[in-house]
């Protein structure tokens, strides 16, 4: 008799072809049953539909390691001043350190409110906490010793185990890219999963300067949920498996007050690989400042050209300062029947050449640094350019400095595949790393 797991496979997972990339699954243009995106969510499923807790797994209310070590994501475990451990807080990752609570929660209450238009869940306030957004793909997305998707949580998420090695991944890379004359005032780079894109990614990051840059403003398109404006985390700090980013509350303050913002949830915040997966690389790009800089996380939904006009023209003013950085989080074609796109133009050849050619004409209207030309380019070729919102509203912050007579420039610095595809059944999704430069 087929158990109640095996059918929650069959509903849940999709087959997917041996040459399909598992780090792009979920994208608004993919299949209509995207694989479940965390272990915890799986659990959950299992725990409504009767089933026992598979082996290896590990349940919500038991702890997968002894309570004196780092709590697991999304059940973490706070201390009070008695010393006595409170429950999990189901879907609040609480900031907390190796040893009891963290020094910023330690120095004062915090309440952290989501106001009523909060995507992807309700209004939530805490106290004498600081909400903290745990590294939900740290081991699966991030590191080469790649997990299963079903891995347990508390291994995923003890990010000690992944530290040390992503470090030395980063270090590769990076050593093996030069930097240009002048440090990047913003980059685009892909946010797949490391095994694919890591190489890519270096080229982009290996242009930030630390000694000048003290804000990091991280553009990621949403993959999960409908926004048709944009949204700012619900938290405070970031982890990542080297260390904790700061939000920046004055900017985010700043943004709120324009009423063109809505809030994430954390569970859409964890959930969104978009923003998560340059935070490791941020934090190696300015290790040696890594207390002088805040980031400025931003979820873009999917923006009309009035609307990317309009948060083009609101973030102008922060691209014009040197001190800020902006990150714009973007693959580029994502080719194949799971993806619902197999355009294919004959005259390149091969189908993964066709690929190559139609991506390098995006990159080089996006090097023209011109907004209506880009839209433009895709009406007519429809290319699966999961950030083409972001790079949207990057590109019209350019054309606003543009007007005010600033000169600058975009170059792309490397292209890449997951794999070639040379035939219908096989499916693949393109990177691009580039920089833009204050002349």
């Amino acid at each position: 008799m087929e158990s109640r797991f095996a059918r929650f496979c069959a509903l849940r997972i999709p087959r997917e072809s041996k040459r399909a990339k598992p780090g792009c699954r979920g994208l608004l243009f993919a299949s209509p049953h995207p694989i479940a995106r965390s272990s915890r969510r799986l659990l959950r499923a299992l725990s409504q539909a009767g089933s026992p807790p598979l082996p290896g797994f590990v349940s919500a209310a038991e702890p997968p390691f002894p309570a004196s070590r780092s709590a697991s994501p999304r059940a973490a475990r706070v201390r009070g001043a008695s010393g006595s451990a409170a429950p999990p807080s189901r879907g609040l990752g609480l900031c907390r350190g190796r040893r009891g609570i963290s020094a910023a929660a330690a120095a004062g209450p915090v309440s952290c409110p989501l106001p009523p238009n909060t995507i992807g869940g309700s209004g939530t306030k805490m106290s004498n906490r600081v909400l903290c957004r745990e590294a939900s793909h740290a081991g699966s997305w991030s590191c080469l010793v790649k997990l299963d998707v079903l891995a347990p949580v508390g291994i995923r998420g003890n990010l000690g185990l992944w530290g040390p090695q992503l470090n030395a991944q980063l270090e590769g890379w990076l050593s093996q890219v030069q930097s240009t004359k002048r440090p990047a005032r913003a980059i685009i780079a892909p946010h797949a999963g490391y095994t694919y894109c890591g190489s890519c990614a270096a080229h982009a990051y290996k242009q930030v300067d630390p000694t000048i840059t003290r804000k990091i403003f991280i553009l990621g398109p949403s993959h999960h949920v409908p926004l048709s404006r944009c949204a700012l985390s619900s938290v405070e700090i970031y982890r990542t498996p080297l260390y904790d980013l700061r939000i920046d509350q004055k900017i985010y303050g700043e943004l709120w007050k324009t009423g063109m913002f809505e809030r994430m949830s954390l569970q859409t915040d964890e959930d969104e690989h978009s923003i998560e997966m340059h935070l490791p690389y941020t934090a190696k790009a300015m290790e040696s400042h890594k207390d002088e800089f805040t980031i400025v996380p931003v979820l873009v939904g999917a923006l009309s050209e009035s609307k990317e006009q309009e948060f083009g023209k609101l973030f102008s003013k922060y691209l014009a300062d040197p001190s800020n950085l902006f990150v714009v989080s973007s693959d580029f074609c994502h080719w194949g029947q799971r993806f619902r796109y197999s355009y294919y133009d004959e005259s390149q050849g091969e189908i993964y050449r066709s690929i190559e050619h139609l991506d390098k004409m995006g990159m080089s209207i996006i090097e023209q640094l011109d907004p209506v030309s880009f839209s433009n380019y895709l009406k007519k070729y429809h290319n699966t350019i999961c950030g083409r919102h972001p790079i949207g509203v990057l590109l019209n912050a350019i054309t606003e400095l543009q007007k005010n007579g600033m000169n600058m420039s975009f170059s792309f610095l490397n292209y890449a595949q997951s794999s070639q595809c040379r035939n219908w059944q096989d499916s693949s999704v393109s990177y691009a790393a580039g920089a833009l430069m204050v002349h």
